[in-house]
């Protein structure tokens, strides 16, 4: 009872805070667009509502969320699922760690822009090419990740295993991994943000839809409205997005915390 309580009142408290961090902001954001100079690039947050009111009913903007969220998951899926096995591999057999891990660096150094061309080339300017441009950069965020924690796993408790005769096999599943599993998470969420932070690229390669689409397009006919809206909804999506993940994370490991 005094659990939840504490609960409760740690989960108002953080409501609070992230109302006046809100409204601090809209303040500040309203105050800056009053500049003259400043005003025909960034715009009031007023000007951005309406554009947001007139998109959503309209139904564009509704278009454009869906096709970036398909892209954004899809690529992150694909990554996520290509990136845990091959970062256990490279944090718990030393050969691949020395063939691998040396192109997983080379690789880190490329911007995913720049297999625009080349994903062109390959995939044609179809959704596949999107989700292949994510997935380049959310595998190798999650990779990098995933395999400082197998490597950085406390030795006291492999030594502790090796105790109580443990075989390779016992201590990878036993040990490892579930040590492994707060970086594993610490790796989803910086995939879904890698995924939304290269969606502007990867909607480079002539898509019609998307929020990086949406932002290019009304760029270039310098409405900021639309430019700024489409900005914050992708920040919000990737709020959402991130505190999701973050509680299943805590659901997840809840045994470590002794609850």
């Amino acid at each position: 009872m005094f659990r939840r309580l504490k609960l409760y009142h740690k989960t108002a408290y953080q409501t609070i805070c992230l109302i006046i961090s809100i409204a601090a902001a809209l303040i500040l954001w309203t105050a800056v667009s009053s500049i003259p100079n400043i005003s025909t690039v960034f715009v009031s947050p007023d000007r951005v509502w309406r554009a947001f009111v007139k998109n959503v009913q309209n139904g564009t903007l509704i278009v454009h969320v869906r096709d970036s969220l398909i892209r954004v998951l899809g690529g992150f899926a694909l990554g996520a699922v290509c990136s845990i096995p091959i970062a256990f591999l490279l944090g718990w057999y030393e050969g691949f760690r020395a063939i691998v891990e040396p192109w997983i660096q080379f690789l880190r150094t490329i911007p995913p822009i720049a297999l625009i061309p080349i994903v062109i080339a390959a995939c044609g300017i179809g959704t596949s090419a999107k989700i292949l441009i994510i997935f380049f950069a959310v595998f190798l965020t999650m990779v990098v990740t995933i395999y400082q924690g197998v490597k950085n796993v406390d030795p006291t408790l492999i030594k502790a295993a090796r105790v109580f005769d443990a075989n390779d096999r016992q201590l990878f599943f036993h040990v490892v991994v579930p040590a492994s599993v707060p970086y594993i998470f610490t790796a989803v969420r910086l995939g879904l943000a890698t995924g939304l932070t290269t969606l502007v690229a990867a909607e480079l390669t002539g898509a019609a839809t998307g929020l990086g689409t949406m932002i290019q397009q009304a760029g270039m006919y310098f409405r900021m409205d639309v430019v700024l809206m489409g900005i914050v909804v992708i920040g919000i999506i990737g709020f959402i997005l991130d505190k999701v993940a973050l509680l299943v994370e805590k659901k997840m490991t809840a045994w470590q915390e002794g609850k």
